[in-house]
């Protein structure tokens, strides 16, 4: 595992910090987590975020399937799961936890005809956006709520789908 600390450029004495911490248990992946930090970063910074904490897991169907029981009470394995925590201290980070299943994110690619590591990568930063607390409808309308626009927009400055 590695944490990626980005201070922003001119600010020397600042305590601001966005740091990025991706951990794959294991798992192989098209895209590496240097390219999930990118995305991470280049969301936070979307979004206006100067101050935070992410963590990026890509785990298992088994893993998700947990935490999506014990967390949100859905069976089975689901594509990201994530986890927004309380700032650290007044004013403090943004902290959170964003779980990626990349079986079932290679599913899903394979039946809307999208490269695996772009679906991940959309996956990186959508549950980003939720950490950050962006929402969106559970019905097919999420595909032109504010949150999916947001996320596109980013994705396509990433270079992804290009």
């Amino acid at each position: 595992m590695a944490i990626s600390p980005v201070r922003p450029a001119g600010r020397a004495t600042s305590t601001r910090a966005l740091i990025v911490d991706v951990a794959s248990e294991g798992i192989r992946l098209p895209v590496s987590h240097e390219r999930v930090r990118a995305a991470v970063h280049r969301t936070l910074r979307a979004e206006k975020v100067q101050d935070a904490m992410i963590s990026i897991a890509f785990v298992t169907n088994r893993r998700i399937a947990a935490l999506n029981w014990t967390h949100l009470r859905h069976r089975g394995p689901t594509d990201v799961i994530s986890f927004a925590f309380a700032p650290l201290g007044r004013g403090g980070a943004l902290v959170g936890d964003v779980y990626i299943a990349s079986a079932v994110a290679r599913r899903n690619a394979v039946a809307h005809g999208q490269r695996i590591r772009d679906e991940l990568l959309r996956l990186v930063v959508h549950g980003t956006l939720h950490v950050i607390g962006r929402t969106h409808p559970e019905d097919e309308s999420r595909y032109v709520s504010p949150m999916w626009r947001r996320q596109e927009r980013v994705l396509r400055e990433l270079g992804v789908g290009a």
